[in-house]
């Protein structure tokens, strides 16, 4: 089953076709998104205006930028919004045109197929398990060169939960600077950590003209369906190539609406974080006393996790759980990672808590 398991967590109308489980009674593990669901607020706004759907979006997004910029400390003339991350994953590594690229993984799939597209010449650096997943930062400068015309990055990386500080981000982008190349750093994840001012590359930006840091609404703020991403960069040409390649009005009324006020619920901001603190917290200790299983410290919303008997595998574990209506992600699909990991995220804690009693069931 462990097709079922793709890059954005599995298959919920596949599931329900194939194990007759209606999804809206599957508790997600595997889609790594906000279990508080959407902001109230904001849901309510969009409710009070919905006839702005009569209205183009402003053409520049001045006050989605201003909002974000408020919200990242990035000076909103470095700020492009577009259609989810995902469209300006695509749209960077078009612009970028790299003929090789070097991507950070295990990671992503939408990198490589991307660069794959692109006709880049790829390939890994790997992360590997006996450093526990943290990144050797000089064997990596050892592996760019005046070739290496691409970076990608994810930080914190999924799905391991490790992440670069910004003092060693630094060292890579400058680095990176001196031998032409240009990075992209993922941050999908970040708002989920308790360490963001040490992990974060946007205070980096207006310092290097050659990194652009991409985030989006879809995990933290539990919107996937608005596709609303945004990415920061100072390379004032490279932002005018990537302007003219995006399709104009990439971000509908609906997005920019929102996006102008997620950024601002500082009650939810604050809720979310302390939840996935906690709860992430709770969950490592509790699977770091198993025998069978090794859990990674994660500075993100989810947990790698690493079976160390031969008495299962991840895709029986999947099939196990989904069975008791917990949809878990089967890791094997990952680059570098085998049958022996799996991935889950945090959920609420009577959620969290039934999950790990499963898990004791199924592993020890």
């Amino acid at each position: 089953m462990s097709n079922l398991m793709h890059q954005h967590g599995g298959d919920l109308d596949l599931i329900e076709k194939l194990y007759g489980i209606r999804k809206d009674e599957i508790w997600d593990f595997s889609g790594n998104i906000n279990p508080l669901g959407f902001p109230e607020s904001v849901k309510k706004a969009i409710a009070e205006n919905v006839d702005i759907v009569t209205k183009y979006p402003d053409k520049r997004y001045e006050l989605l930028r201003e909002s974000i910029g408020e919200y990242t400390g990035a000076n909103p003339k470095n700020i492009v919004v577009g259609n989810g991350s995902t469209e300006l994953i695509s749209t960077f590594i078009k612009t970028a045109n790299a003929r090789e690229t070097i991507i950070i993984g295990p990671a992503y799939s939408e990198y490589e197929r991307e660069a794959t597209i692109c006709g880049s010449d790829f390939r890994y650096f790997p992360l590997k398990e006996e450093d526990n997943f943290e990144i050797n930062i000089e064997n990596l400068l050892n592996e760019i060169t005046e070739k290496t015309g691409m970076l990608i990055i994810c930080n914190p990386n999924n799905p391991t939960g490790t992440a670069i500080k910004t003092k060693s981000m630094r060292k890579i982008l400058s680095h990176c600077k001196n031998n032409n190349t240009f990075v992209m750093v993922d941050e999908t994840y970040i708002e989920f950590s308790d360490n963001i001012d040490e992990i974060c590359t946007i205070p980096l930006v207006d310092e290097f003209d050659n990194v652009f840091v991409i985030r989006g609404v879809s995990k933290f703020f539990s919107a996937p369906g608005i596709r609303l991403g945004y990415g920061i960069c100072s390379n004032e040409k490279f932002l005018n190539t990537l302007l003219t390649v995006q399709d104009p009005w990439s971000v509908n009324v609906f997005a920019s609406f929102a996006g102008e006020r997620l950024f601002k619920d500082t009650e939810f901001i604050e809720k979310t974080k302390k939840l996935i603190s906690d709860e992430r917290k709770k969950a490592f200790e509790t699977l770091s006393s198993f025998k069978n299983l090794k859990a990674y410290p994660s500075c993100s919303n989810f947990i790698l996790l690493k079976l160390k008997t031969d008495k299962t595998n991840s895709a029986e574990i999947f099939d196990h759980l989904i069975k008791q209506k917990m949809l878990i992600r089967d890791a094997e699909s990952f680059t570098f990672l085998d049958n022996s990991y799996l991935r889950f995220c945090i959920l609420n804690p009577e959620q969290n808590e039934k999950l790990l009693l499963e898990l004791k069931k199924i592993i020890e």
